[in-house]
C-alpha cells in the first residue's frame, strides 16, 4: 500500500489577527498544489470556524489541542465532540509544547487520542526525544515510551487515523533540523516498534512525518527518504515557502 504523502502547517498562537489568518488560508486556495498531497493547516482556536469556511477543496483543517473529556467543568479547554461537531476534521495532540509547557504527559496524550477517536476525529500524533536525550542515545526509547501510552488505549483499525509527527524537540523553531539520515532513521525506528507493538500490516500503513524547522530547502531531500511520509510544518507555514513545502514530491 502507497501512503499518500501529508503536510500540516501548526500555525501555532498566529497569526493575531483573522483577516491575516484568511490571507493565508487563501493564497493556498489559490496555489498550484501537488493534488496527490494531503493539506491540513492547524490555526488558533478562534480562527478554526472561519478558516473552515473559505479553506478550498485541497485544505482540511486541524485544531492544535483537544481535551479528553467531551463536556464538563473545564474551563478553558476544548472538547473533541465540540471539535468534530464543527466539522473539523484532525486535531494536533502531543506536540511537545504541550508536553512541557502544559506538563501534558503520555498517559494523558493518550487519554485525548482515545476521545478524539471517539468522537470522529483523526489525530496527527507528536513524538519525539530532547538534545539530552538523543546525546544520551535515547531516541528509540523515548519515542518508544510516547506511542506505548497510546497503543495501550488502540485497537489496531484505529491507527488508519492516526499520522504521528516525528518532532524532535530541539529541532522545533531553533533552526536546527535532524539530518536526513537521522530523521529516516528514526521513522524507522517507529515502524519497527509499531510492526511488534501492534501489527506489521500499521507498521507500513501508517503514515509517519517529520517536524523540527521544515522549510522549502530542506524539504524535497527530506521527502525523498523511504519512510518519511510528510511533514507537520511550524514557522515556514506562515510563509510563501509553504506551498514549495507542501510540493516537495512533486515532479
Amino acid at each position: 500500500m502507497t501512503r499518500s504523502f501529508f503536510v500540516g502547517g501548526n500555525w501555532k498562537l498566529n497569526p493575531t489577527s483573522l483577516s491575516a489568518a484568511k490571507a493565508l488560508v487563501e493564497a493556498l486556495n489559490k496555489a498550484d498544489l501537488d493534488p496527490s498531497t494531503e493539506v491540513v493547516v492547524a490555526p488558533p482556536a478562534l480562527y478554526l470556524l472561519p478558516i473552515q469556511e473559505i479553506a478550498g477543496k485541497a485544505v482540511k483543517v486541524a485544531a492544535q489541542n483537544a481535551y479528553f473529556k467531551e463536556s464538563g467543568a473545564f474551563t478553558g479547554e476544548i472538547s473533541p465532540k465540540q471539535i468534530s461537531d464543527a466539522g473539523i476534521p484532525y486535531v494536533i495532540l502531543g506536540h511537545s509544547e504541550r508536553r512541557t509547557l502544559f506538563h501534558e504527559t503520555s498517559e494523558v496524550v493518550a487519554l485525548k487520542t482515545r476521545a478524539a477517536l471517539d468522537n470522529g476525529l483523526k489525530v496527527i500524533l507528536c513524538i519525539g526525544e530532547t538534545l539530552k536525550e538523543r546525546e544520551e542515545g535515547r531516541t528509540a526509547a523515548v519515542c518508544e515510551e510516547q506511542l506505548s501510552a497510546v497503543v495501550k488505549q488502540l485497537k489496531e483499525e484505529d491507527w488508519s487515523n492516526i499520522v504521528i509527527a516525528y518532532e524532535p524537540v530541539w529541532a522545533i523553531g531553533t533552526g536546527k533540523v535532524a539530518t536526513t539520515s537521522q530523521a529516516q532513521e528514526t521513522h524507522v525506528d517507529v515502524r519497527k516498534y509499531l510492526a511488534t507493538a501492534v501489527s506489521p500490516k500499521v507498521a507500513s500503513e501508517t503514515r509517519v512525518i517529520y517536524g523540527g524547522s521544515v522549510n522549502a530547502a530542506n524539504s524535497k531531500d527530506l521527502a525523498s527518504q523511504q519512510d518519511i511520509d510528510g511533514f507537520l510544518v511550524g514557522g515556514a507555514s506562515l510563509k510563501p515557502e509553504f506551498v514549495d513545502i507542501i510540493n516537495a514530491r512533486k515532479a
